[in-house]
Formats: structure tokens, sequence, C-alpha cells
């Protein structure tokens, strides 16, 4: 049996503190090397392109490590070459790697399951597992807004993080879409985001049917989870949300323009969605080329999902 010790940010641990199999859990912010001094590991993992974990990776002692370490800058081995070529420290170079990720067809589970021979990664989707405070308190949010267990729940989650700007769908978007999903689809409508969605969701709900239920953009990372554990099919850009959808087993209609959608993988469970535009899989903080949005294939996935 293995033991296995997950390392990550402290801002994870609602979520990952849950998850069966850890054995030890440690948070970068507060990780000091030296209290693994003595401790061998058969395998260390570390899949991120972070300067502060590939140093760690160096620290600790380990028989076998697949992944990225520092040596004059970040490196990565042999095996995991697939998935950093592609990515910001590639050894070929940020413009090869952004072709790399515009010629890549295999999802970043497929690429990981492969270098670490773990067979097909299909077989293993994410499970994300809820505490019973948690499940409470979407049920008290359920019976607030009196949403029926016969209702169709759609959420609409409007954040994507502040890196990528044209990750989101625009304020006018948003607003025509789930007023066409209130008129077409008669569901309960759910809007999602997080603390950098707060003025814009306001905007969002004074544009909208006084039927959309506001879902706060405060939650903690597990309350926010449970709210969207409420939804039948979850709207989302490529972000946490869509992520904790996918651990759930939702109905997932994922949007995307400036980042890769082959590299997201929604095991069976959902529809991509990608903008025209020449900006496409390009990685641009703000495209040069914005994307044109087209909401009828929107409504059209949406309402065959609801039929399902």
């Amino acid at each position: 049996k293995s033991v296995i010790s997950f390392l990550t940010q402290k801002s994870s641990q609602e979520l990952i503190s849950s998850v069966k199999g850890i054995n030890n859990l440690f948070f970068i912010e507060s990780f000091d090397t030296l209290s693994l001094e003595g401790q061998l590991f058969d395998l260390i993992i570390n899949l991120d392109d972070d300067e502060l974990a590939s140093k760690i990776s160096n620290k600790l002692n380990s028989k076998k490590l697949i992944g990225s370490y520092f040596d004059n800058g970040i490196k990565y081995t042999v095996e995991s070459s697939d998935w950093f070529d592609m990515g910001l420290a590639s050894r070929f170079g940020k413009q090869k790697a952004d072709e790399l990720k515009i010629l890549n067809q295999r999802t970043y589970q497929e690429i990981i399951f492969s270098f670490l021979e773990l067979g097909d990664h299909k077989q293993f989707p994410p499970k994300l597992y809820l505490q019973d405070e948690n499940i409470s308190f979407s049920n008290d949010f359920f019976l607030k807004h009196k949403i029926s267990s016969s209702d169709a729940v759609i959420g609409i989650n409007t954040g994507s993080g502040g890196r990528w700007k044209d990750k989101k769908l625009p304020i006018e978007d948003t607003i025509d879409l789930i007023n066409l999903l209130v008129n077409e689809t008669k569901s309960k409508i759910l809007l999602f985001g997080g603390p950098e969605e707060v003025e814009r969701n306001k905007e969002i709900l004074q544009g909208v049917s006084n039927e959309v239920i506001d879902a706060g953009c405060n939650n903690s990372l597990s309350n926010f989870a449970s709210l969207i554990n409420i939804c039948d099919i979850l709207v989302t850009s490529d972000s946490l949300a869509l992520h904790v959808g996918v651990g759930l087993g939702k109905e997932v209609l994922a949007f995307f323009y400036p980042t890769s959608s082959s590299e997201i993988e929604l095991y069976g469970k959902g529809i991509k969605i990608i903008a025209e535009g020449k900006s496409y899989c390009s990685y641009q903080e703000k495209c040069e080329y914005p994307p044109n949005w087209d909401l009828s294939v929107f409504i059209k996935h949406i309402q065959a999902m609801i039929k399902k």
C-alpha cells in the first residue's frame, strides 16, 4: 500500500482535505523541507512550473523524480516533457511551446497518465467529496430559494481568474444568455462568481430577469462547490468552477477562447464551445482578436442536456 504526501497551497485545503487516499497534507506557504530531512520518498511527482515548487523537488530525498526541478532555472525530467514542452518552462522557448499547445489534442489527464504509466485516465475520473456541513449549507439554500427537486437547475459561472481577460463571456452576452435561458428553458438559473466578480455580477443581475438566483461571490471554496452540486448543468469558462463541476460529476458546458479546449477532460459529461476568432489558444492576456460568441449554440446544447 502506498503512503501519499501531498503539497499544495493553503487556499486549497477545504477541497483537498476531503480527498481519500492522502496520508500527509502539506502547504507550500509554511512548508519546511527540514521536517522531512530523514524521509526517503520512492517517487516525487512535481507537475508545477513554479520556481518555489521546483526548488523543493531538489531538497527532498527520493529514489526517483518525475517533473520539474531547479538547476539555474526550471528544468524537467524527460518523462514529463510532453507536458512541460508546452508550458512556460519549455526547453524550446515560449514561441515553440505555444505552437505545440495549439497542435496538442490530448487532455492534461491523458498526458499525465501516459508518462506516469497509470493506464486509461478515463477509468479514473476525479471525485470531489463534500462535507456534511457543506451539504447542509446547500440544502438550506435549496429551501430558501424554493427550488424543487423537479426543477432543472442551471448554474452560470461568470469568473475565470484575473489573468486571461477574454476567458469570460462579456457582460452583455451573459445577460442575453441568461434571459434566453429563462424564456426558453423555464429552468432555475443560479449566478455564480468569486470575489473578483462582485461588481460584474451586480451589473448582470440588474440586466436579467428577477427570477435569477444570486449564488453569491463570497462563498468559501467548499460552499461554492456545494452550491454547484445543486446544479444539473453548469455553464462555465475554463476555470476552477469547471474542475469542481467535473469532480462532482455534473453536466458541464464549458466555453473556451484564449486557452486550449483540448487539454480539458469532461469525462463524457459535457460539451465544449469554442468562440470564433484568430486568438483562440493564443494564451494572450488580452486577445488581439476578441472572441465572437454564438449564443444560439449555447442554447441548443443546454436544451439537449435538459432533455437527457
